[in-house]
């Protein structure tokens, strides 16, 4: 029985399994967003989310911490240079975990999982209104005008040879 286990051991060692969640991590934290199996995604939020938290303060002994469990030193130094400045008044839930459907080969539940202060389609920035606002054009109207009139013209020329 499980009672009380609450880890999710994937089918695999323990040495492995931290290997998994620690790749992933990185390639998390490198590109804000991966496609991976539900249960992975699942288990990579309770991994990363602590993770995350540590690095709000940047220490030797928290980014120390951190090395420990990811392992790499580029993710390392992305997760304290910017993930960390942009999470650092949330107070948890820094990463959110979508349902993409089944894969094809296998028919396995497949998972978006990003950070969610690097998404700008939900966000309520400045960035994302920016984003949507209407952007003008350095092109001449006058040539949108002229396509027009020839298509009139046109038009006209076709009703009289149909009379």
């Amino acid at each position: 029985m499980r009672h009380g286990d609450k880890i999710n051991n994937l089918s695999r060692t323990a040495a492995h399994r931290k290997a998994l969640l620690s790749n992933l991590a990185c390639a998390l934290i490198e590109n804000k967003r991966i496609f991976t199996t539900l249960a992975k995604a699942k288990a990579l939020r309770v991994f990363i989310e602590p993770i995350i938290t540590k690095s709000k303060t940047d220490s030797t002994h928290s980014r120390r911490e951190v090395f420990t469990s990811l392992r790499s030193k580029d993710a390392v130094t992305e997760l304290f240079k910017t993930v960390s400045a942009k999470v650092a008044e949330r107070n948890g839930g820094y990463t959110r975990v979508i349902k993409t459907g089944n894969r094809l080969g296998d028919a396995a539940e497949m998972a978006m999982i990003e950070l969610v202060d690097f998404n700008e389609i939900y966000s309520n920035s400045k960035a994302a209104s920016t984003a949507t606002a209407k952007k003008t054009t350095r092109r001449s109207r006058t040539a949108k005008k002229t396509t027009s009139g020839a298509s009139d013209s046109a038009s006209t020329s076709e009703n009289k040879e149909t009379e």
